[in-house]
């Protein structure tokens, strides 16, 4: 076995370098400064690819806390309508429970019998037994 080869790859650029017979230390500084702008353009394009993806995953969590506030007012209106809703009825049956109070409390009360009877629209016979029904 020999010495690997080389395989260049079809695609990379072949650089041509001039060289200065006259003054070797040039083509040194040339080669310097181009090596230090191929630097600064990928430091360049580096920079610019960090803050595209630091701006889409800014964009991506603005999309997460909108669609949560919005879900967040939603069932915080449907909970305020359900319990407007529920105080409402609660009020309404609290006045009919008042009302049924304190029509059982008059039959308590001396000639409460009576009267809830003359409330009836049908006559009672005296031997028979009256069963309400509602």
């Amino acid at each position: 076995m020999g010495q690997p080869q080389r395989i260049e790859e079809p695609f990379r650029r072949k650089r041509s370098k001039k060289i200065n017979k006259r003054n070797p230390s040039v083509n040194e500084k040339i080669d310097a400064f181009t090596q230090v702008s191929e630097f600064q353009k990928e430091a360049v394009r580096r920079e610019l690819l960090y803050s595209n993806v630091g701006l889409i995953l800014k964009f991506g969590l603005f999309i997460v806390f909108a669609t949560s506030l919005v879900n967040l007012g939603l069932a915080s209106h449907q909970r305020v309508n359900r319990n407007l809703e529920l105080s409402y009825l609660l009020e309404k049956e609290s006045k009919k429970l008042h009302k049924l109070r304190l029509r059982f409390d008059e039959m308590f009360t001396n000639g409460g019998e009576q009267s809830f009877f003359k409330e009836q629209d049908q006559w009672i016979t005296p031997n028979s037994v009256r069963v309400i029904w509602r």
